[in-house]
Order: structure tokens, then sequence, then C-alpha cells
């Protein structure tokens, strides 16, 4: 593993990011944006990897999570005022870390949140990014079973009754150190559980158990802007999306909904695939890894 280092937003967040130099001179830079909880250690097989394809990784800890700021006094608590917080981190973190050991745009590998995020940078800046591998981005958030009126009912009235800084429902008891396999709802491959889980073991101030009502609010707010009629139109970045067949966390229908209106997007369904398709089985991995070959290859030279 690279030495991660720190880098200061101009609200004054601390980010914690790391650069991973390819075994060559790398000719190309990826950037890697993780989801939601997650943080730079978790993808140390899925650096290595792109550093076998020649890219140097540039990588960063989101805001309120893995090493960079908490932005709540309880540290497993994912918590987030506005999504422009994470438009500031990603911008920053683009100005200060890659554009130094970039002679052009990177392309971008990103998951979930750091999907969803990413899609937000390149309607900003839309030569930000050359390229774009995006799996199972969060464009519409799913509700696990409760009709949507009703989950969408009471993120209203607990934000309307000050609960903001409080759990959703449930998320207390999801801390990743003491969940098992069977209860956790992202991927089929014990083995890459069991890695992260290890990972966590060792350095529990990485984890965080799951959001606050208030980042929900927020989450959803910035869903409804990306999904607005017009927006994904206006992405002019090349877009691979990769959505998951059996997703838990994100409705896998919003990707393919997104992917069809982007200008120059494709869409590849995983049909077997669990949320987490960067940390899922060896079969699921191998068919993702073809994908994003056949996609960057031609346009990241």
């Amino acid at each position: 593993m690279a030495d991660p280092f720190f880098i200061e937003t101009p609200d004054g967040r601390r980010l914690r990011a790391a650069v991973f130099g390819a075994p060559a001179a790398a000719r190309r830079v990826c950037v890697l944006a993780h989801g939601q909880t997650e943080f730079i250690e978790k993808y140390v097989e899925v650096i290595g990897e792109l550093n076998a394809r020649g890219f140097t990784v540039a990588t960063f800890d989101w805001p309120g999570q893995g090493g960079s700021c908490r932005l709540l006094g309880n540290p497993l608590k994912a918590h987030i005022e506005d999504f422009r917080q994470y438009d500031q981190a990603i911008e920053t973190f683009l100005d200060r870390v890659v554009k130094p050991i970039s002679p052009g745009p990177p392309i971008a590998l990103a998951h979930s949140m750091g999907g969803h995020n990413l899609l937000r940078l390149m309607h900003g800046r839309p030569n930000a990014i050359a390229a774009a591998v995006l799996t199972a981005p969060m464009l519409r958030a799913g509700t696990r079973g409760v009709p949507r009126w009703i989950a969408m009912s009471a993120l209203r009235l607990e934000n309307l009754f000050g609960n903001g800084e409080a759990w959703i429902w449930g998320m207390d008891k999801r801390d990743p150190l003491t969940m098992d396999f069977d209860a956790q709802l992202v991927t089929s491959d014990k083995a890459r559980f069991a890695r992260t889980r290890d990972i966590i073991a060792a350095h529990p101030d990485l984890r965080l158990a799951g959001p606050t009502w208030h980042w929900l609010e927020a989450a959803n707010a910035s869903m409804a802007e990306v999904m607005a009629p017009g927006y994904a139109q206006a992405i002019v970045t090349p877009t691979l999306i990769v959505g998951a067949g059996k997703d838990r966390i994100v409705e896998t229908s919003a990707a393919r909904e997104f992917a069809r209106r982007l200008p120059h997007g494709r869409y590849l369904e995983l049909a077997d695939a669990e949320h987490e398709i960067l940390m899922e089985n060896d079969s699921i991995r191998s068919r993702f890894w073809k994908a994003f070959d056949d996609f960057v290859d031609p346009l990241a030279q």
C-alpha cells in the first residue's frame, strides 16, 4: 500500500488521499472513487488490477468516512450537510493531487455513491474526466420492501422533528466490525467480505455503520437533481454504467434508465451480481474487467 497523505478543502475539511504508481512508467491515470462507508484500503485488489493495466491510481476517502474528517461526534455515523461538500472534495482532489500527475484528463472508476458524485462532477466540469466506468451508481435508493411513500414520509418527519443527526432506523445495528456474512447485503463472495472485515478489525477507526436521516435527505435531493430531465443528456463524457442484477442497495432500473439518456453512454447488467460488483466473486469480476477493458482501452491511449 502507498502511504496516505492529507489535503484540505477550501472549507477546512481534511481529506485522506493516496497515489499508487503502476509498476512501469504509467501513461494513464485512473481516479478511483469509493462508495458510501468505504475507504482506500478496501480497494487494494482493485488498485493492483488497475496498476497491472498500466494505470497510476489516485484515490481518496470522502468527507465523513475512512480516514478523512468525520462530521459528527459519533464517528460511526455517515453524515453530510449537502452533496456540494462532496463536489468540493473531489474538485480539490483533482486540482491538488491528480492534475500534477496526469498529462491530461484522467479516466475514472467509481462505485455507488462515488459514481453518483462523479456524475455531478462530469455535469459541472465537462472536461474533467476523459472516460468513466460506474458500478451500481446511486441514482435511486432501494427501500428494502418498504413502500416508497412510507419511506419518504418517515424521512421528512424525522428531519422535520430535528432528528437529522440520528441513525436511520436500524443503522446502529450494522457495525461492519461485528456484522457477519449472512447479515450483509452487498456481495456473494465470503472471502472478499472477510478480507474487508479483517482490514476493519486491524483499523477500526476506518469504519462506518450507516447514514443519518439528514444524509439520506441530502442524498435524495441530489438523486432527484441528477435524475431530472436533461441532466444525463448534458453529460458528454463517454460513460459505461454497470448495473447489478441482484442489487439490494440501489435500484438497478434507475441505472438502466440513466444510461439510455447519456449521449455517449453504454450499459451492462451483470444479472448475478450483488451491489458491490468490484468485491464480488471471480466470475462476476472477470466479466466486469472484460467490459472495462473493452470500453476504456480505445479511449485511454
